[in-house]
């Protein structure tokens, strides 16, 4: 992500209660690309990007309410 999309990350994580530090991979780089640390200090930061992202996608995931339309497939049988 670059240094735009990393401030909406940032923003989506705070909003959720989610950790992460949203910093440039290359902290002489800003301009280059981001990521998502355990914490900010670039020389002890260990990156947990998918582990953020897995976890707000968690926190977003709502089921659906109401009747639902559809097929339900049963498996092949073997």
């Amino acid at each position: 992500m670059d240094a735009a999309e990393a401030q909406i990350v940032d923003a989506v994580l705070r909003r959720h209660g989610i950790d992460g530090a949203v910093a440039p991979v290359n902290p002489d780089r800003p301009g280059g690309a981001w990521s998502v640390y355990d914490q900010a200090d670039p020389a002890a930061r260990r990156e947990v990007t998918g582990v953020a992202l897995a976890a707000l996608a968690a926190a977003v995931h709502r089921p659906p309410s109401g009747p639902q339309r559809g097929f339900i497939v049963p498996p092949p049988v073997a």
